[in-house]
């Protein structure tokens, strides 16, 4: 039952990967362009990139609600889908390096501003009469979404570029060995600078500080559960697939 949880997700990743990864599809027929020709080893890279900088568009967009349990923990609803980018962002810095995976944080800070935008023109554009409360539901949420991606494209730079840098950092240190220590051991540094300034620039003015204080701390620590919890063991599947997946890819290349 502890592992259901980690089951659809990780089936998804593996589904898109080999779909992505057959040789025989109709583009490689056509012989004049010769990117069209290759091989699908770069498409585990293409298939993470994607999911990884579809889990922070999310996350930003569900940020918007916060949830509370008994006056005592306060975390926003995109809490429950970060710790899967950071899950993802792991197993770009292990399979691929860190200058790889930096280079996809940047995509998805690009992919954030264009995200921003987008909603933006939404909300300038004028809408019908008879759909005014869909417009205004639409303008609540998406008018406030530029102050959480503005705090989220802070704590993402800070929290993911750090947990990036200490997971390659500490698998030298290691030598490649103990993958949990890497994968939680650099999320308890990128979680910390992540969240403190998240919270301050998103909510700052519209909570007390007891609640700002108590959204801090309870969104540190629900993120480190879910990461230990779910996002390591998927991050060892996913993982060990990927390596096998790449290596299998090489040998019929």
């Amino acid at each position: 039952m502890f592992f259901y949880p980690l089951a659809f997700p990780y089936l998804c990743i593996r589904y898109a990967v080999q779909e992505c990864s057959k040789k025989k599809i109709f583009m490689n027929k056509v012989s004049e362009n010769p990117f069209k020709n290759r091989t699908g080893g770069d498409m585990p890279l293409v298939v993470i990139t994607a999911l990884f900088v579809t889990c922070y568009l999310v996350s930003n967009i569900m940020a918007v609600k916060v949830i509370g349990f008994f006056g005592l923990f306060y975390f926003d609803a995109g809490t429950i889908t970060f710790p899967f980018a950071y899950m993802l962002g792991d197993v770009l810095t292990e399979i691929w390096g860190y200058r790889n995976a930096r280079k996809v944080i940047w995509i998805t800070f690009v992919c954030n501003l264009l995200m921003v935008f987008c909603t933006q023109v939404g909300v300038w554009l004028p809408s019908p009469d008879y759909l005014d409360t869909a417009s205004q539901s639409y303008n609540s949420i998406f008018n406030y979404v530029p102050r959480i991606v503005v705090a989220s494209l802070t704590g993402f730079l800070l929290g993911e570029l750090s947990n990036a840098w200490f997971m390659e950092r500490i698998k030298m240190v290691t030598r490649g060995r103990f993958l949990w220590l890497r994968t939680i051991g650099s999320s308890i540094i990128g979680y910390l600078l992540d969240t403190v300034p998240f919270v301050l620039i998103a909510f700052l003015g519209t909570l007390t500080t007891r609640d700002l204080l108590l959204m801090m701390a309870s969104q540190y620590f629900m993120k480190l559960s879910i990461e230990m919890l779910f996002g390591t063991p998927l991050a060892y599947a996913v993982i060990l697939y990927l390596k096998r997946e790449i290596l299998r890819t090489r040998c019929n290349g």
